[in-house]
């Protein structure tokens, strides 16, 4: 990936590029207001099996602040997706055309807490990428939402979606309609346009004021763009249906009806342990997206993990999982071991009965099979210790996380400060690490998958957030994989400190393994310089053995560092030249790093004060 900052204005939003499954990518910031360009092309990150191309960056965000993605493309069809980092099994938002023509995207997005998301862009599908821009415009607060209308059996209402409408999180405009259910009762919901892609969405208002979704659809069944909804109410009290579209520039006329939901599928039993033959036929019940689909309950305990599997050489298979008032908890399309079966893995909440829909992903019949299994409890993880290199295997007998791969778990003590590395290899499988916690449930800091840069072998390097118990889990990339491999658990000590430089000088050094790591895991050198308000510099980084990167920035009160400007291939194709202005008197940090990953050698670093212009 090759990018550079075009237009920069300040704000609080930072973004910043992270590794991802492919390869590692350095940090550079985009600032609300700004735009960058760049390119996806082959050795670019890739998602597994090349489904495609992508560049990702991160997003700090306050809890509540909105924002605007825009991603353009003459070469090829833009998609964008944020998630919480950290959490990339499900996005917390997408985009493939939002402007509703062509295909360009917008993604507007609000942070529901403060913290740190991540932004893909990336293309729709496969390999064959090209130029785009990524712009970030920083969106006012939402207008307070009017209070909705109401709904009843039997009733059709017409309206217009507008500009001027509310706004969900995500920016989408919505009206909103009022109704009251019993527990148990069903309603049936259909949504029509012939302005926009419309989509409906049922739910209910939370105690902040929220809008807690309870289920939504897009297509309903032998309805072209229209939507067909049935929902069960859990429980009695007022819900929501939201109007919406499926772009967010989506507006025009509609029109929603409600009637009486059709009585719910009969469900046949089913317990953990077995597997049944079934077919789906025209005769078959309606599911809550009005499909055809067979139903089966089983009782489960709460902590209890299951494996549900349902597989077709008929159809597209496509599986979900709802509690016994028929709230959904989990679905799935293609996420089964081969070609379009489904695949859900879930860890039951509480005591009580289940229901499985088994359905085809679009309207089908044919033959089917579904198996339900109990997924063993994750098995303590072994105490690892510093220096030492490991032999280890990954059986279809392991541990299984949220994405369905094996995984062994390793236990060791950090310190504050304390830089580690985690290295794998592996003959048979493509090697994925990550490190997090060892209280409470597991939950990735930081992850690698290639970082090694000898073929699909990984190296973490990780800095300990805070004295304590951590674990480290090693696993194949993908879930169908299994096989030999190797660890090892190196102490890098502290973080370097950074030394100095002034301006008119240039340094000389070599970034090695044992110099500092950015949250990416590339390395770089630090240098303070102490300059005035308005001061002008120029900054050259060269190097035969390195892809260049230069960052200035400055330390925060909470420690974190603060990128201020950057610059990657300003000078040549992997120098790197960023002509900078001091915001304020002070001292600043210059980072002279590698772009990629695992990249060591010398460099030459230069500080001048930038030539006045005539």
């Amino acid at each position: 990936m090759r990018r550079h900052i075009i237009l920069a204005a300040a704000s609080s939003l930072a973004l910043a590029s992270v590794a991802g499954f492919a390869s590692a990518q350095s940090v550079e910031p985009l600032s609300a207001g700004s735009t960058v360009s760049g390119s996806l092309a082959e050795g670019d990150q890739t998602a597994p099996d090349d489904a495609y191309l992508y560049d990702e960056f991160t997003v700090e965000a306050r809890a509540g602040q909105r924002f605007e993605a825009v991603m353009r493309s003459g070469d090829f069809d833009t998609y964008l997706e944020v998630y919480l980092q950290g959490v990339t099994d499900e996005p917390l938002a997408v985009d493939d055309d939002g402007f509703g023509e062509g295909t360009d995207s917008r993604l507007r997005f609000a942070a529901p807490t403060a913290g740190t998301y991540l932004v893909r862009a990336r293309t729709l599908s496969g390999t064959e990428g090209g130029a785009y821009t990524l712009s970030l415009a920083e969106r006012a607060a939402a207008p307070r939402a009017p209070r909705p209308g109401g709904i009843r059996l039997g009733q059709t209402v017409r309206g217009d979606l507008t500009t001027r409408d509310p706004e969900s999180d995500a920016g989408y405009p919505y009206d909103a309609f009022a109704f009251r259910g019993r527990g148990g009762e069903r309603f049936a919901l259909s949504l029509d346009s012939e302005a926009f892609d419309p989509v409906i969405k049922v739910g209910r208002m939370t105690s902040d004021g929220g809008f807690e979704e309870l289920a939504e659809n897009d297509d309903g069944p032998d309805a072209g763009l229209n939507s067909r909804l049935i929902f069960t109410a859990p429980d009695d009290g007022d819900y929501l249906v939201r109007v919406t579209s499926l772009n967010v520039s989506g507006t025009g006329g509609y029109s929603l009806h409600m009637e009486q939901g059709p009585p719910p599928i009969a469900a046949q039993g089913i317990a953990i342990g077995d597997t049944v033959q079934g077919q789906l036929t025209a005769s078959d019940g309606k599911s809550t997206g009005d499909a055809r689909a067979d139903a089966y309950r089983f009782q489960g305990r709460e902590g209890q993990r299951v494996r549900i599997d349902l597989t077709s050489s008929d159809f597209d298979t496509y599986l979900e999982l709802f509690d016994g008032n028929r709230v959904s908890l989990s679905e799935d399309d293609d996420g089964g071991p081969e070609g379009t079966n489904s695949r859900v893995t879930f860890t039951l909440p509480r005591n009580g009965d289940y229901i499985i829909e088994a359905r085809a992903f679009s309207e089908a019949t044919g033959d089917y099979e579904l198996a339900i299994t109990e997924v063993p409890p994750d098995r303590a993880p072994e105490a690892l210790e510093f220096g030492a290199t490991i032999q280890g295997e990954v059986t279809e007998e392991d541990s299984r996380d949220d994405d369905d791969r094996g995984f062994d778990a390793f236990t060791f003590t950090g310190r504050e400060g304390q830089r580690i590395q985690a290295i794998m290899r592996s003959g048979d499988f493509d090697t994925y690490v990550q490190v997090g916690k060892a209280a409470g449930d597991f939950e990735a800091l930081a992850s690698d998958d290639d970082g090694l840069r000898e073929g699909t072998d990984s190296r973490l390097t990780f800095t300990v957030p805070e004295d304590g118990q951590y674990v480290l889990r090693v696993s194949p990339l993908g879930s169908d994989e299994k096989g030999l491999y190797s660890l090892e658990l190196v102490d890098r000590g502290p973080q370097p400190q950074a030394g100095s430089v002034l301006v008119g000088s240039t340094a000389r050094g070599t970034l090695t393994e044992n110099d500092a790591t950015s949250e990416d895991n590339s390395h770089y050198d630090a240098y303070r310089i102490t300059v005035r308000e308005d001061e002008k510099l120029l900054v050259t980084m060269v190097s035969n053995e390195v892809d260049s990167i230069i960052m200035i920035g400055r330390e925060k009160p909470d420690g974190a560092f603060e990128v201020l400007a950057s610059d990657d291939d300003g000078l040549s194709d992997t120098h790197a030249k960023l002509e900078w202005t001091a915001p304020d008197d002070g001292t600043y940090e210059i980072r002279a790093g590698a772009y990629q990953q695992g990249q060591t050698g010398s460099y030459a670093l230069s500080v001048e004060k930038k030539p006045e212009s005539h």
